[in-house]
């Protein structure tokens, strides 16, 4: 649905993106990460047309944003970071200028506006003004308003800034909806618990560079493989890494690390006071618990507490990016 090869903008002396390339595909929600002035609004910008790039190219739903921007505009739909309302507008009137604009036929704006009410949750704020609205609500209706001509790509620009634990709630659910119906998202947000959840594939950027491309799992195995802090495994072919609270000392704890460090299903361990973390090949099997937990029973250990590493989203992003700013 989107395909991205060398897209570079400058304003002025600022690389705003440097030869970016990425493609995602149909019923994707690519969640797009990255510090303030990596170049993220920038990207979605040129996707929608409201930009256009130094060099590159930028590809939508097979059209080029050079010089297809009309056709372009009425198959993607685009919500800034911050959206704009018109306050003296209540909500059925805010959609009804917008499908006029966007030149719904007047015979099916009705059905179209009552559709997009109906799956943000604001029919019961139709009459209501748009300044009474919550910063919630105004998300909500902002996604409404990019749907009204039903667009095959959405590019979404922080949908969840400002919004209560609630509400952000309510948003994920709304995009996983939308992914469900077939529409392609692209998805901005500094709240990275949020894409984890919600996203099939990720692009990490900084200073315009890509950094990362991909799957959630696979940056997750890029940290596993190449751990922080000098921690087990690192340099090998890492596949799950296990915490185990021990009944011991520390020195108990490096005792059984010494044992434990010949096996060759385990690719490293690390004690430290009261345990070990164990990181297991990668072809270690699916009986790696089992092993892991037999061999410290019979190595004398008595354990506390047995769990695997849960590695977030932000152990990716922390590790694939340097925390440069432009």
């Amino acid at each position: 649905m989107i395909e991205i090869t060398g897209l570079t903008k400058r304003f002025g002396k600022l690389m705003a993106l440097d030869s970016l390339s990425l493609s995602i595909g149909p019923g994707e929600i690519f969640g797009f990460i990255g510090p303030n002035g990596a170049g993220k609004s920038t990207t979605m910008k040129i996707l929608a047309c409201l930009l256009k790039q130094d060099s590159g190219e930028a590809i939508v739903c097979g059209k080029n944003v050079r010089t297809d921007a009309d056709a372009i505009r009425r198959v993607v739909g685009y919500m800034p970071d911050f959206l704009g309302v018109y306050d003296d507008l209540t909500v059925d009137e805010y959609l009804q200028f917008f499908a006029a604009a966007f030149e719904v036929p007047r015979a099916r704006r009705r059905a179209v506006i009552d559709q997009v009410l109906e799956l943000t949750d604001l029919t019961e704020k139709k009459h209501a003004m748009v300044d009474s609205l919550s910063r919630g609500m105004q998300q909500r209706l902002g996604v409404a308003r990019v749907l009204i001509h039903e667009p095959q790509v959405l590019l979404l620009d922080e949908p969840a800034s400002g919004l209560d634990p609630r509400a952000r709630i309510e948003m994920r659910s709304l995009l996983i909806e939308l992914r469900k119906m077939g529409k392609s998202l692209m998805v901005s947000s500094h709240i990275l618990s949020e894409l984890a959840e919600m996203c099939t594939s990720i692009g990490i950027i900084e200073r315009g560079k890509l950094l990362y491309a991909g799957s959630i799992e696979d940056a997750y195995a890029k940290v596993r493989s190449a751990a922080l802090d000098a921690q087990p495994g690192e340099g090998t072919s890492v596949g799950e890494r296990i915490e185990v609270v021990l009944q011991a000392d520390s020195a108990e704890a490096t005792r059984l690390a010494d044992k434990l460090g010949g096996d060759p299903r385990i690719a490293g361990v690390k004690a430290g006071p009261s345990r070990l973390t164990v990181d297991l090949r990668a072809d270690a099997g699916a009986d790696g618990h089992h092993f892991l937990i037999e061999a410290i029973l019979h190595n004398g250990g008595r354990i506390h507490s047995f769990a695997p590493v849960e590695v977030k989203l932000e152990d990716a992003f922390l590790k694939l990016t340097t925390g440069a700013l432009q």
